[in-house]
């Protein structure tokens, strides 16, 4: 019998669903939110090690500035925009249907954008400087991507993601990548979490140009999936958001190149209870598995 079977055999029952559950809104209890902090500490304490500056970012972002950074375009399958209601139409007409959704004649031009993706509003804060040195910045933030469907913890509206960002120099952003590759790797392996990394695509380039063509060759985007789920992703912009944002590198002049490493907290959570049966074993995995790093010493 499968190391899985007998896990699962000891997990205690499945939650109910929470009320938002079916809209892609589902709340966590105890156990969950416990579990959930635990990660993110840990996987902000790696950026941190690694010598990022912990930040805090706002929930919303410009609609214009996203724009900019060719988002609507890229992935409007995904977007999310925010919008106040339109008081001098109230008395004009209902606000609301009985679904109690509110048309759009209801609403004020939608200029603010409910981001996919917690770097975003690291490249769009680092706007216009000229970087002396090479930079890691660490945030989570609420990430918000429409689906077809949703799914428990696996597919969500509204999701938690920790993202470790480096800014700077090209070799910077390669080796950024190169190290948290080994640790996810590590990571999972002390977690007895079997991932496997596959190449994805995130469209940062005209599709018609010679950089889509680049980006076939050498791919920007990797995931490491358990199951068919994606639960963490390294990914290279090259120097598409330093130039978009005009972060430029003091020794050249040059728009400094990024990448970053993301973790889906909820999606973590999904696969770490699938694998091992219940909020009481994942858990303890986790503990155990950071204690076991932590013995064999720093990634270098």
């Amino acid at each position: 019998m499968s190391r899985t079977t007998l896990t699962a055999q000891r997990g205690s029952p499945a939650p109910p669903a929470s009320p938002g559950e079916p809209h892609g809104l589902p709340s966590l209890g105890p156990e969950g939110t416990a579990l959930l902090r635990l990660l993110d500490d840990t996987f902000e304490s790696w950026g941190v090690d690694a010598g990022a500056h912990a930040m805090t970012m706002p929930p919303l972002l410009p609609a214009a500035d996203l724009a900019r950074l060719d988002y609507y375009e890229n992935f409007p399958h995904q977007a999310v925009l925010a919008a106040p209601l339109d008081l001098d139409r109230r008395e004009q007409e209902k606000f609301c249907d009985d679904s109690g959704c509110f048309p759009c004649s209801a609403l004020q031009p939608a200029a603010l954008g409910l981001p996919s993706a917690s770097c975003y509003a690291v490249y769009l804060d680092h706007e216009g400087r000229r970087l002396t040195e090479d930079t890691l910045v660490t945030v989570v933030g609420w990430c918000f991507r429409k689906e077809d469907r949703y799914e428990g913890l696996r597919r969500q509206l509204g999701f938690r993601m920790r993202e470790i960002v480096a800014i700077g120099g090209r070799e910077h952003a390669e080796e950024h990548l190169c190290r948290f590759t080994e640790r996810i790797t590590a990571f999972a392996a002390a977690l007895d979490l079997p991932l496997r990394k596959e190449a994805a695509c995130d469209p940062f380039f005209d599709k018609g140009g010679s950089k889509a063509v680049l980006q076939r060759l050498s791919p920007v985007k990797h995931e490491f999936l358990y199951e068919d789920l994606a639960i963490a992703s390294v990914n290279t912009h090259r120097n598409f958001f330093g130039d978009r944002c005009s972060i430029s590198l003091a020794d050249t002049g040059g728009p400094a190149f990024t990448s970053c490493v993301a973790f889906g907290l909820e999606r973590w959570l999904s696969a770490l209870t699938r694998r091992h049966g219940d909020w009481a074993a994942a858990t303890e995995a986790v503990r155990t598995a950071v204690a076991r790093l932590a013995s064999a010493g720093p990634v270098t």
